[in-house]
């Protein structure tokens, strides 16, 4: 790995780690944007800098705000969720000496991620000229690992390869733990659910938009309010959702899309309704959720896609409307 590192240069890395080190008191300061894959990753970024002793800066939870800033310097034609990282990222541009961009493009061999994800380093650097991007990669067709590209990537910042396995390996055990502690949860919660006689709805939604402040949350939260006991597709183990998806499609090779449908699959014998929760106007969910829908005829279920102009009021009453069809099928079957 030192020789690597050696080899490859430092680059820009050196120059603002040294910047840092000019004023002992001036630690490298990197932004982390709270969107996208900061939804599954965000507990291995944050103590995988800390463990570095790197400054972690991150954006606020979504806001308005946040949502203006990423439409006005996105392109129409970007999903909601792409818009919401850019409005995440400039908030970040003046308060971090980088940012972090991982660029992850291929999970699994035979899978590819969106393309969104493909071309999220090139965006950043397009939409914000002259910024600093940290960036990792993870392509398993070019066989580029996670363990391998965050451990240089900390060799450089921290000048210190042995330092940067010790916080990957620190970072890759609590992220571990985190993920272990949300999958046991949702299992308790729906062994629970099945005992009681509150209405079980799955939302069918990507991690970025189910633990999103401004998309997921208010849904999740209004649903529970009104009795209804919640579960999310991210919490099932990811391998094997993405085994299970194979009864909807073999074809089928968006990796979060698969876990998706393999969700979706799992629980349509065990939930009273599903809702579809995509952000407009994204290709590959809207291709997924119909799929998902057209195999699962019997189940009530609702497609809701989330722009940036969506109005709360409006969509509150769609769900109040589906939550009580889904308690009328319930009393129906009762009696």
């Amino acid at each position: 790995i030192a020789v690597a590192v050696a080899k490859r240069g430092a680059r820009w890395y050196v120059a603002i780690v040294e910047n840092a080190a000019g004023d002992k008191k001036n630690k490298l300061r990197v932004g982390i944007p709270r969107a996208l894959l900061y939804h599954k990753y965000g507990k291995l970024w944050e103590v995988f800098f800390r463990e570095l002793g790197v400054n972690v800066v991150l954006s606020p939870e979504t806001n308005k705000e946040i949502i203006a800033r990423g439409a006005r310097l996105s392109i129409d034609e970007s999903c909601l969720s792409v818009k919401i990282f850019v409005g995440h990222i400039d908030w970040l541009k003046d308060k971090a000496d980088a940012v972090l961009v991982p660029h992850i493009t291929c999970l699994h061999s035979g899978e590819e991620m969106c393309v969104k994800f493909m071309a999220l380093v090139d965006t950043v650097r397009n939409v914000f000229p002259g910024i600093k991007v940290i960036e990792y990669s993870v392509n398993a067709k070019k066989l580029e690992t996670e363990a391998g590209s965050m451990i240089r990537l900390g060799a450089r910042l921290a000048g210190n390869p042995f330092r940067a396995i010790a916080a990957y390996m620190k970072a890759k055990g609590a992220w571990e733990k985190s993920a272990r502690e949300k999958k046991e949860a949702q299992a308790e919660k729906f062994a629970a659910a099945r005992r009681g006689e509150k209405p079980l709805i799955l939302i069918v939604a990507h991690s970025y938009t189910l633990e999103d402040n401004f998309l997921g949350r208010p849904i999740i939260d209004y649903l529970e309010k009104s009795g209804v006991c919640v579960l999310c597709s991210d919490r099932l183990d990811a391998a094997r959702a993405r085994e299970i998806s194979k009864n909807i499609s073999q074809t089928l090779y968006w990796t979060y899309h698969k876990e998706l449908l393999g969700a979706a699959e799992y629980y349509k014998d065990s939930v009273d309704g599903m809702i579809f929760l995509t952000t407009f106007p994204c290709g590959p969910d809207a291709l997924a959720v119909n799929l998902c829908q057209s195999k699962m005829k019997g189940i009530p279920s609702i497609i809701v896609s989330l722009d940036e102009l969506e109005s709360r009021v409006g969509l509150q009453t769609r769900l109040e409307s589906f939550v009580d069809v889904i308690n009328f099928k319930k009393c129906r079957k009762k009696k």
